[in-house]
């Protein structure tokens, strides 16, 4: 399988976020799934993202900004990795604001068009079929629970196709070495703290 480009992985991995933006709209529509109002918010929820293509995508969004609302930020996902460790060291899921978030009240992402998989697919009801056949089903946020309480069948996105189009997309992008490196396995507060992932 021939490494791809940074510029020809990223061209990729837009593609695969519109089909996820796609599902997710053909779901929500039809259950009436709308986040303005929401007494939550899902940048609050601690969610760990796992490919390097990924965290590589965010980057080239954060190189864009300017020097300052750079900085700013970093000092921000600091502060989350603090306090998300110290949760996770009294036995919490942490509950800190995502340091990519520009509006606690709204839920407005700073780097929306570079936003992570499970940042756009988060919310509606969604399944997924493991290699071994076991599928896992998830329902939705609470408020997607509440608006699909009365339905026989809601509607359900099918996330495999498009995880297996993300694992394909991270095989061609790493490389070869893509089984010598670390498992990534960080909140996107760590990943900026990091830097921008290392393939060597």
């Amino acid at each position: 399988m021939n490494k791809l480009t940074p510029k020809a992985a990223f061209r990729k991995l837009a593609g695969i976020y519109d089909k996820m933006v796609t599902r997710y709209d053909e779901v929500a529509g039809p259950i009436n799934m709308r986040c303005d109002g929401c007494t939550d918010n899902c940048c609050l929820s601690f969610f760990q993202h796992h490919t390097y293509v990924e965290w590589a995508y965010m980057w080239e969004g954060l190189n864009k900004l300017p020097a300052d609302r750079l900085e700013e930020i970093r000092a921000r996902a600091q502060e989350y990795v603090d306090q998300a460790q110290a949760a996770l060291s009294r036995g919490e899921r942490p509950h800190v604001m995502c340091p990519l978030n520009i509006d606690e009240n709204q839920g407005v992402c700073g780097l929306y068009q570079h936003r992570l998989m499970i940042c756009r697919m988060h919310g509606v009801p969604n399944l997924l079929t493991k290699p071994t056949g076991q599928e896992i089903r998830f329902p939705g946020c609470y408020r997607c629970q509440e608006l699909t309480a009365g339905m026989d069948n809601p509607p359900v996105v099918d996330r495999t196709p498009l995880y297996m189009d993300l694992v394909k997309l991270e095989m061609q992008f790493v490389g070869k070495n893509l089984r010598m490196l670390p498992k990534v396995d960080h909140t996107i507060a760590e990943m900026i703290v990091l830097g921008p992932p290392k393939l060597r």
